[in-house]
């Protein structure tokens, strides 16, 4: 594999002038991923409900603006791909890039789901070239995500058991989206052009084994407490959450973790040509925001 992306920003060559489109701009990957393309000179178009203009996956109204003459979009559905309808707007937002010509497509999927993999045949479909990048749980679902507040009071309570799963920090995977989204080789062409990565850290932890890195990394123990389906749902419906978030969230935590995706890949080094960072650099991280 052409591993353009480790030459330095300028070698790199921009294969599209137009503004890149950030779907989910103020979400993990998101985020990180208009912060590098700013920092190369990248036009960026930041795109969520706030915005100008407005983005919203509720709205289909709201994309063809959003779409508007981008070379570059970077998608990350709103809530996840298994939702109910999401492949159909995916379908439909594909179809808006093509009709505004947009020249490479890069799709943020969960690692496992079928609807995430249908999601994934759809953007392939697409007349722009396109990338799908098939993500592990992220990291920083412990200090960004939902489960940061009860971390943050020094315990974990999930309807999970001693299921392994390679857990990616979301810096790589901004990592390999903005690889996705500029790499050319010398001939012009995307090396990225059609692929499916699969990308996951460098080894198998449990949520009780990430309870543990976190609280040696900050010298407070993290209790890790596993309870039923059930009661995380009660837990859930008591914190506030909606029926159809603790529905997604319920489905997410009872058909990811039996077992199918506990193996581990070297996608992010075949890409980046560096390995994936381990646990351990999010965990130091961590421990520098708590002190």
């Amino acid at each position: 594999m052409t591993q353009l992306s480790t030459l330095p920003d300028a070698t790199i060559q921009r294969p599209d002038l137009r503004p890149a489109l950030i779907v989910g701009a103020s979400g993990k990957t998101g985020r990180r991923i208009a912060d590098r393309l700013d920092a190369r000179g990248v036009p960026v178009r930041r795109a969520g409900r706030s915005t100008e203009p407005r983005f919203d996956w509720t709205d289909r109204t709201t994309w063809a603006s959003a779409l508007e003459d981008v070379g570059l979009v970077y998608i990350s559905y709103q809530p996840d791909l298994i939702a109910d309808g999401a492949v159909a707007d995916i379908a439909e937002f594909v179809r808006l890039a093509d009709k505004a010509g947009a020249a490479r497509l890069v799709l943020l999927a969960g690692r496992g789901e079928p609807e995430a993999e249908h999601a994934g045949r759809v953007v392939h479909a697409a007349q722009a070239d396109s990338t799908v990048l098939s993500c592990a749980w992220f990291d920083q679902n412990f200090s960004e995500g939902g489960f940061a507040p009860e971390v943050d009071a020094g315990s974990l309570t999930l309807p999970v058991g001693e299921i392994g799963e390679p857990f990616i920090d979301a810096d790589d995977i901004a990592d390999v989206a903005v690889a996705a989204l500029l790499d050319t080789t010398s001939d012009g062409e995307n090396p990225h052009a059609g692929k499916t990565y699969d990308l996951t850290g460098p080894r198998l932890l449990t949520f009780a084994e990430v309870a543990t890195e976190l609280g040696g990394a900050t010298g407070a123990a993290i209790a890790f407490h596993r309870v039923t389906h059930d009661e995380y749902r009660a837990i859930l419906a008591s914190a506030g959450l909606d029926a159809p978030t603790i529905e997604l969230m319920s489905t997410l935590l009872t058909n990811l973790f039996d077992g199918r995706n506990s193996s581990v890949t070297t996608d992010v080094a075949d890409v980046l040509g560096r390995p994936a960072r381990d646990f351990t650099y999010f965990a130091a991280a961590f421990a520098e925001r708590h002190r």
